[in-house]
């Protein structure tokens, strides 16, 4: 450990603290899953003070344990955040799971950080959902470095993983991607570092290895972003460290290098990160603040006028009115609800009223609707009406009950958190990840970001009586932690099913569901909504006649049942001449032919697409009732399928499937075996394309899965419900009839 190591501020027993947002950074480890980031947050912590060397966290908390669930493949899989103090500077650590299927996880964390730390394994591949990441943190102009870690494995080689990063995510200038540290390793470990910019070593870095030839490409490449720097360097002027050290800290900011650390699994070189995130990253106050929501006004909301002349933010202003966002809700088993929030501008302090508001709720299918639409996952990001009105619909308003800072899993009280920090608030009860939170008299709406879309279906019930008393109460707190699941009874099939990002991720639903909010629920075979049509036009005659004292039972009808065209619906016709039915009883039929519709009259599917024409009939002066006709309509559909084929339709979605060109072929392939007609591709981007197609929504069940292993967890896809279509005759012998 460096002498710098004894500089540290993050005493363990207290939050550090920020009074300005230039004493902040705020930044995310971004790394797929065995990269080492749990584990390089912990040496930062440690570096810093507020770690011991026992690995706990004051008093007897492990850092990376914080909201961690017990079994899940020995992973966290919900966002961290680990506080600490370097140099009079608070950096608030982000550690997202590394799990593709987490990815809302991912992006909340995008979203509350500043800049980026990369964690890329010397033992490992840059993997491709490293370069997707890499991708988005570039769309969303985030300063990035590399942190490569495992530098003590036998086989970690720094040449080479550097030569890998700068070719797969250099993008067209390979050498923005620039060491700063090189590594001096002897005897198959990490002895020590050498800094280029001073030539300081660290740690047992002897022999100090030749730096010259990276330290000069390292200078050009600093000069090169900084027109004083270039004329110096031109000129044969030699540059100070100083100069070296402003020069680097622009570059990094206008993302036009990005540094690469060694990183040994003793702490080794966490030290010199944490220099360069104080020395080289951004403040809040460097970075734009997100862009606000401007479609509320006609949802209730606030205005986008109001919001725009009351905040009057566009870099973090502590003084400014209050604009921050929840970027996730847990649940803490002493104090509740607990949100963890960004604030962007102004001063969030205890006992504040202010303003919750979000995205504008999407509006639920009726039942009707449902029962004629294939059932598919909503937008990305959209939840149930009932944890979305509260907030949009005329706007929650709150009081702060308490703020505090995150200690393993202890909660410091902190005293107020200023524009650029994060600070967990308690028992925000309405508040839904993504929503706003500002001052009732300076509403604001900052714009979500984008949610992975949840595409894997799940059909689940309550195991008991008592579970299913307490299931509605467990979905609606589901919910407002994971926006990334979906929950939808479905009127169609009466299934509850619940749209995950990915099996993972289902895995983690039940598990919460059951340990977390105590609810206990089976999985059963989630099933498509099919529908029934008629193959061809059919005649069908029903017949009640009943007398069993009093009043009979007398109704009988003459149907014609023809197909219409997909989508048509349906269509009741009366062409009965001379009264042979009375008109009052005409309704009567029409109703008991609906009801027998919406029951189906082959495997029990509702029937759709059909003509149905009232042509003849009798009726009785007494024993007719409405009742009797409306059986008779039911059993006149009846007869009709018996005379001709009755055919079975299923849902067809509309499919886009993003992969990059390597995966293309085998996409194609796979998509072929899935009965799908493939529409086209088109270019989406260097190495990208976008494949579209038709596909019956049965081969869609598990593609979310399937398509990430397919492509190594890089490709996605959306689908959007087109039409119904006849399912071929051998694969509609095998569809059993649903259960009741």
């Amino acid at each position: 450990m460096s002498e710098r190591a004894t500089s540290r501020a993050g005493a363990a027993g207290r939050a550090p603290a920020a009074d300005r947002p230039e004493q902040l950074r705020n930044v995310v480890l971004v790394g797929v899953s065995g990269s080492g980031k749990t584990t390089l947050t912990e040496s930062l912590a440690l570096a810093a003070g507020a770690l011991s060397r026992a690995g706990r966290v004051d008093e007897g908390s492990t850092v990376s344990d914080y909201e961690e669930i017990e079994h899940q493949q020995q992973r966290s899989v919900r966002l961290s955040l680990v506080p600490v103090e370097w140099h009079g500077v608070k950096i608030n650590l982000l550690d997202p799971p590394g799990h593709a299927d987490f990815a809302g996880e991912q992006r909340a964390a995008l979203r509350a950080a500043d800049a980026a730390v990369f964690v890329v394994s010397a033992t490992d591949p840059v993997s491709g959902p490293v370069r997707a990441l890499w991708q988005e943190c570039a769309l969303l102009g985030l300063p990035r470095a590399i942190a490569v870690t495992h530098m003590d494995a036998a086989r970690a080689n720094f040449d080479e993983v550097l030569a890998a990063c700068r070719q797969t995510l250099g993008d067209d200038r390979p050498d923005s991607v620039q060491p700063v540290d090189l590594p001096v390793r002897s005897e198959g470990h990490l002895r020590g570092t050498v800094e280029l910019l001073s030539g300081q070593t660290h740690g047992q870095a002897q022999p100090v290895p030749a730096v010259e030839p990276a330290r000069e490409q390292l200078v050009e490449a600093i000069a090169g972003e900084d027109d004083e720097l270039l004329e110096r360097y031109v000129g044969g002027e030699p540059l100070d460290q100083d100069a070296l050290a402003r020069g680097l800290r622009g570059a990094v900011l206008h993302d036009a290098i990005h540094p690469v650390l060694p990183i040994g699994e003793d702490g080794t070189g966490a030290v010199d990160l944490l220099d360069l995130i104080v020395s080289a990253f951004p403040a809040p106050t460097d970075r734009p603040l997100p862009e606000l929501l401007g479609d509320l006004a006609s949802a209730g909301g606030p205005t986008t006028a109001g919001a725009a002349e009351g905040t009057g933010a566009a870099v973090a202003d502590p003084a400014g009115p209050l604009v921050a966002q929840v970027i996730q809700n847990t649940g803490d088993p002493y104090v509740g609800r607990l949100s963890l929030v960004r604030v962007f501008s102004g001063t969030l302090h205890p006992d504040l009223l202010v303003q919750l508001a979000g995205r504008p709720a999407a509006p639920q299918p009726t039942s009707a609707q449902a029962a004629t639409q294939p059932t598919t996952a909503q937008p990305s990001g959209t939840q149930p009406a009932s944890t979305q009105a509260a907030t949009v619909d005329g706007a929650a308003t709150e009081r702060i009950a308490g703020l505090t800072s995150p200690f393993g899993k202890q909660q410091r009280p902190v005293p107020h958190a200023v524009a650029g920090d994060l600070v967990c608030v308690g028992k925000l009860s309405t508040a839904r990840v993504g929503d706003t939170l500002s001052e009732p008299a300076a509403p604001a709406v900052l714009t979500p970001w984008e949610l992975p879309e949840p595409l894997l279906p799940i059909a689940v019930k309550a195991r008991s009586r008592s579970d299913e008393d307490k299931l509605s109460q467990g979905l609606a707190r589901l919910a407002a932690q994971d926006p990334t699941v979906r929950v939808e009874q479905n009127p169609a099939t009466g299934q509850l099913v619940l749209w995950c990002t990915g099996e993972a991720h289902v895995g983690v639903v039940l598990h919460q569901l059951g340990e977390q909010f105590g609810v206990q629920v089976e999985q059963v075979p989630y099933q498509v909504a099919l529908r029934e049509t008629f193959g061809a036009a059919a005649t069908g005659h029903g017949r009640l006649v009943k007398q069993s004292g009093g009043h009979g039972q007398y109704a009988i009808c003459e149907l014609l049942v023809e197909p219409l065209p997909g989508g048509a619906g349906f269509e009741f016709v009366d062409q009965v001449v001379g009264g042979a039915v009375p008109r009052h009883f005409i309704p009567s039929v029409e109703k008991g032919v609906r009801a027998q519709l919406a029951h189906g009259v082959g495997d029990g599917y509702p029937l759709v697409d059909v003509r149905v024409t009232l042509v003849d009939g009798k009726a009785h002066s007494v024993d007719s009732s409405d009742s009797a006709f409306q059986s008779a309509g039911a059993l006149a559909l009846r007869d009709a399928a018996t005379q001709t084929t009755v055919r079975l339709l299923e849902p067809v979605a509309e499919v886009g499937v993003l992969v990059p060109d390597e995966y293309l072929g085998g996409v194609f392939s796979d998509l072929s075996v899935r009965r799908a007609r493939v529409l086209g591709t088109e270019p989406a981007g260097p190495g990208w394309s976008l494949l579209r197609a038709e596909v019956p929504e049965l081969e869609l069940t598990r593609y979310a899965v399937d398509l990430r292993s397919l492509t190594h967890g890089t490709g996605s896809f959306t689908r959007t419900p087109l039409r119904y279509e006849p399912m071929p005759s051998a694969l509609a012998d095998k569809v059993a009839k649903p259960s009741d």
